[in-house]
């Protein structure tokens, strides 16, 4: 960018020094040349100032630049908690909106699989345990449903108490009801379409090893 303010400095200089040169002809012709050297050549500063222009843009825009259209970044998986009432098997008006919150993202525009894992606390036996969080997982799958997903794209497993995020119970023995809180939950993923084929390919080459023992 320095260069095109030294063009028109030099060029000014050697149109100004040019004008002071004597001229031949007597003092009326020395007379006439000194009224020129004061008044500078217009045509030779507009010139000075275009080639000045057109230097400063060859120093700004570069050939070897490619301008071509950036990457989109890569679409993330969508990994979600969504709490449960105590004895409830659907969604509150909170965890409803956790719920609506995933039609918004990347990953399920983008067409990816949805997983839905329902969860429970240890209270009560294994079985209806299990039943407990397959409901949950069941009523969280069926609002997506209503709100227009396919039910191609989801898939509900239940997992019971079997994968607890906080302790049931506390060290004396009693009841965590906090922590209870925390395991009646059903979470809910979404795969990016690129991340679905690699696990459905690596789903195949287990198939396959396990076939070849």
């Amino acid at each position: 960018m320095r260069t095109a303010p030294v063009i028109v400095s030099s060029i000014l200089a050697a149109a100004l020094c040019g004008c002071h040169q004597p001229a031949p002809g007597g003092a009326e012709a020395s007379q006439a040349a000194g009224r020129q050297a004061e008044e500078p050549d217009q045509a030779v500063i507009a010139g000075a100032i275009t080639e000045a222009a057109q230097e400063a843009k060859k120093s700004i825009i570069r050939a070897d630049v490619e301008t071509g259209p950036t990457e989109a970044p890569p679409i993330e998986r969508v990994h979600l908690v969504v709490p449960y009432p105590a004895k409830g098997a659907q969604p509150d008006e909170a965890g409803r909106v956790l719920i609506d919150g995933v039609l918004a993202t990347p990953a399920y525009q983008a067409g990816g699989a949805i997983t839905i894992w329902g969860h429970s606390d240890s209270k009560g036996s294994d079985a209806d345990n299990l039943a407990a969080s397959r409901r949950r997982a069941v009523a969280a799958r069926d609002y997506l449903e209503k709100k227009g997903v396919d039910a191609r794209r989801i898939t509900v497993i239940a997992l019971g108490e079997a994968r607890p995020i906080a302790p049931n119970r506390k060290l004396d023995g009693s009841d965590d009801l906090d922590g209870r809180a925390k395991n009646r939950r059903v979470e809910i993923e979404v795969l990016p379409p690129q991340a679905e084929a690699a696990a459905d390919g690596a789903m195949a080459q287990d198939a396959d090893n396990r076939a070849q023992d």
